[in-house]
């Protein structure tokens, strides 16, 4: 079974141990990219990282884990600086270190660290409603569900969850003993409740450690825990 290489996130990142985390490719706590083009699009993974168990974004490195290194690294760290000051909220807490690599090339290597604030949002134009929230899944970032976005807010809030096991529980355990998941809008069918209803009660129980949710890009999966 492969396990997702986790860096440790206190420490400087060495060539050798730079080389270890492309050698492992990207996964949960790492990902990759070639240049600071398109840094709307980069933001999304730093924001990934900060709303779910922190990680490190290497720019410098090709798709095919080549260690390629940035010509001018002033310019693309000061693009992204920009980029994040400028497309996330609330802000981020990280910190970025250069490494020299073949050639005197560098590469920069951003260590994002968990939030106690999330969730954090890309905000593009400056409009609240249009503000997007990113998870991380295995190896990408996928937008974070409604549903996703309570259960970190009730995860930053530390809440003590009390919850009444009422029928809709019931229904609920009972299809989750029998299947491997459930969506929201099945639980809504199953249980002839309205998919608001199915959804604040999805995100309780999750925040109550009954089940558990796996994000997904279409659509999240709730388990039992």
């Amino acid at each position: 079974m492969m396990v997702d290489y986790q860096p440790t996130q206190q420490s400087r990142v060495d060539l050798r141990e730079l080389k270890e985390l492309v050698r492992h490719g990207e996964n949960k706590y790492v990902e990759f990219k070639l240049k600071t083009n398109h840094p709307e699009k980069i933001v999304r993974e730093m924001v990934a990282f900060a709303n779910t168990d922190g990680g490190k974004l290497i720019v410098g490195i090709g798709d095919d884990k080549s260690i390629k290194g940035l010509k001018f690294p002033d310019e693309d760290e000061f693009i992204l600086q920009r980029a994040i000051e400028k497309y996330i909220y609330p802000a981020i807490d990280y910190d970025v270190e250069r490494l020299v690599v073949e050639g005197e090339r560098e590469v920069l290597i951003y260590t994002i660290h968990k939030s106690p604030f999330k969730p954090h949002y890309v905000d593009l134009d400056g409009i609240a409603e249009n503000r997007r929230a990113y998870v991380r899944v295995a190896d990408r970032s996928v937008q974070a569900s409604k549903e996703m976005r309570e259960i970190l807010k009730g995860e930053r809030k530390a809440l003590n969850i009390r919850f009444h096991y009422g029928e809709k529980e019931q229904i609920l355990m009972k299809y989750l003993a029998e299947n491997k998941n459930i969506t929201v809008e099945t639980y809504a069918t199953i249980a002839s409740i309205p998919r608001k209803v199915a959804s604040r009660t999805l995100v309780v129980l999750v925040l109550a450690n009954v089940i558990k949710v796996q994000p997904h890009e279409v659509q999240d999966f709730f388990l039992a825990a």
